[in-house]
């Protein structure tokens, strides 16, 4: 497993109390990263929200005790990981639909659902990747993001969770990983042994990529989506769809799987998404899209998150996470007014890349 990401160190001070704002700024400088690292030892992006902000508190009360014998970093990854340990003490394990049970059918649906506690949520990419970084980096932090690995990341016992992520996806040392976790080496390989070997028997390899960001190639997919999904076109869109696609719907317990389901879905419980639009953004390393329904007046308002992974010449994974408060999270407006003229569905929010 090479799954890695680079995270620098940033240089800091060595006497915290002599520039309070200048430690604040020092603090601030690690909140992307630690968001990142929280997201994916949490499963969720308002709950790695609040455990950074708890870091950054804890961290600032104790700058007076920190003596400078580790790089502030280091500190703060301590700090953020009893975080985590804390939060997910006693608590049952995120996932997603396909975790929980076999596909259904558009006849098969009851409308049964879960509390946000349960699922695994999505994160823009805009709060955990870095602004400018080497290619092969940016794939490697889209892959340690994408649903599948988060996901699997939550069967792990936390402190494996803490290992594997900090010993394959951070590239922290063994030793350096013992010391935070106030252990021994030993402990922290035998830890990453049995972390990899739960991955391995849930098929995950971080070795391999899966579905995530789109290529150049790609985008003339996602151009098609819009406008069919937009015009609510339901052949068209099944034939951008791969013949096992998924469709997922939290809080729904409940996905399908094959692209002829999916057309029944949509022309079926589905049918209320006619006459939406859409604005993309992106998330967990892959293209994503807001989707708005008709406020009934000429605007639309939020419905769902689509979180679209692409394989090939075709979608192969279609999430929507039915929460309007994730708009704000990923930046996007809380009411769509009414286009303007003869625009075409698509034309307006396709390109509109929104972090």
């Amino acid at each position: 497993m090479t799954l890695a990401v680079d995270c620098s160190a940033v240089p800091v001070r060595s006497e915290p109390a002599a520039a309070p704002d200048a430690w604040l700024d020092d603090l601030e400088q690690h909140r992307r990263e630690l968001t990142g690292y929280c997201y994916r030892m949490l499963g969720s992006a308002f709950e790695a929200d609040d455990a950074v902000q708890e870091t950054m508190v804890r961290a600032w009360k104790g700058l007076h005790a920190f003596e400078g014998r580790s790089a502030l970093r280091s500190w703060l990854y301590r700090i953020a990981t009893n975080v985590c340990l804390d939060l997910l003490r006693g608590r049952q394990r995120r996932a997603r639909p396909m975790d929980l049970g076999p596909s259904g059918t558009v006849d098969t649906f009851r409308g049964a659902t879960l509390p946000e506690s349960a699922w695994v949520q999505p994160i823009p990419d805009a709060r955990v990747l870095a602004d400018e970084t080497d290619p092969a980096e940016l794939a490697a932090e889209r892959e340690s993001i994408r649903l599948a690995f988060v996901t699997a990341l939550q069967h792990l016992p936390a402190r494996q969770r803490a290992v594997l992520i900090l010993r394959e996806v951070l590239r922290w040392q063994a030793a350096e990983v013992a010391e935070l976790l106030d252990t021994t080496v030993a402990s922290v390989n035998s830890a990453l042994q049995r972390a990899r070997a739960t991955l391995a028997a849930r098929h995950v390899d971080a070795d391999e990529s899966g579905p995530g960001s789109v290529a150049p190639e790609q985008e003339a997919l996602l151009a098609r989506y819009v406008d069919a999904f937009e015009r609510y076109d339901i052949p068209a869109l099944v034939t951008l769809l791969h013949d096992d696609a998924i469709m997922s719907m939290p809080p729904y317990d409940f996905w399908v799987q094959g692209s002829s389901e999916m057309g029944r879905w949509f022309d079926g419980p589905g049918a209320a998404c006619r006459g939406s639009r859409l604005v993309a953004t992106s998330a967990n390393g892959c293209a994503a899209f807001g989707a708005y329904r008709s406020d009934g007046e000429g605007g639309h308002v939020p419905f769902a998150i689509q979180v679209i992974e692409v394989s090939g010449d075709r979608i192969v994974g279609h999430h929507n996470f039915l929460d309007p408060d994730l708009f704000a999270a990923f930046g996007l407006p809380d009411h769509l007014a009414a286009r303007r003229g003869l625009q075409q569905p698509g034309q307006a929010d396709q390109g509109q890349q929104l972090g």
